[in-house]
């Protein structure tokens, strides 16, 4: 007769917390003349926010720089971002100026995302003022945050 002992363990999964932002629009152009107010229309920046937070998220954007800047050189010519406009589900169909150093919410949810994550677009426009003839750029950083 063989000998044989038991025992037992205790198998823990620890589920943490997480956000992802993805497949980010990776840029956009906005094209008119001084005084022209263009939109991105059927073209809005678009993004994906998927978390498992039951609090929810929010989605923020703010522009890293004062002002957009020519790429031509020796153009000196800026347009300041805050001229920029943002208008996400957060505005409710209200565009809204960007400031740089506050970060703006344009998007907010007080629960999980579906899980194939939730699909967030934001429209933009800008009153293009009496500047050069140029590609004006900032880089607009967007920060996916669990509640």
């Amino acid at each position: 007769m063989a000998d044989s002992d038991s025992g037992e363990t205790i198998a823990n999964v620890e589920v943490t917390s997480s956000i992802t932002l993805s497949d980010l629009t990776p840029a956009f152009t906005l094209t008119g003349a001084p005084g022209e107010t263009p939109t991105t229309g059927a073209n809005p920046v678009t993004m994906t926010v998927t978390t498992n937070n039951f609090a929810g998220y929010n989605v923020t954007v703010a522009p890293a720089a004062v002002n957009l800047t020519g790429a031509i050189v020796g153009n000196t010519d800026v347009i300041p971002s805050n001229l920029l406009e943002v208008n996400g589900p957060a505005q409710a169909g209200t565009f809204t100026p960007l400031t740089f150093g506050t970060p703006l919410v344009v998007a907010t949810k007080a629960s999980p995302s579906a899980l194939a994550g939730d699909p967030i677009s934001n429209d933009y426009r800008i009153t293009i003022p009496f500047v050069r003839p140029d590609t004006y750029t900032v880089t607009l950083n967007y920060v996916a945050n669990t509640l």
